[in-house]
């Protein structure tokens, strides 16, 4: 979801900085536009950090085998950071 609100971002200050020509007292929009750009750009790394860190996952299983009592299966996947 970051990545997406980034590209967003990236591009509403893009089409505030180069394609509206807008003349308003006390806005810049072109440092708006600069300013979200930027913003997007940070929320974009951030976004694509965070989905390449490292992930685990436990799965357990219970089985139970009636007389015999119960069986554990524990399971651990992790999936490195250079795998992605």
């Amino acid at each position: 979801m970051s990545i997406g609100t980034g590209i967003v971002l990236v591009v509403i200050g893009a089409i505030l900085t180069f394609a509206l020509d807008l003349q308003v007292a006390g806005v810049n929009f072109d440092l708006i536009g600069y300013i979200l750009m930027i913003a997007g750009a940070v929320v974009f790394i951030i976004g694509l950090v965070l989905m390449m860190r490292k992930r685990t996952s436990v799965t357990t299983v219970h089985n139970n085998d009636g007389a015999n009592g119960s069986v554990s299966e524990r399971r651990t996947t992790t999936t490195p950071d250079e795998t992605i």
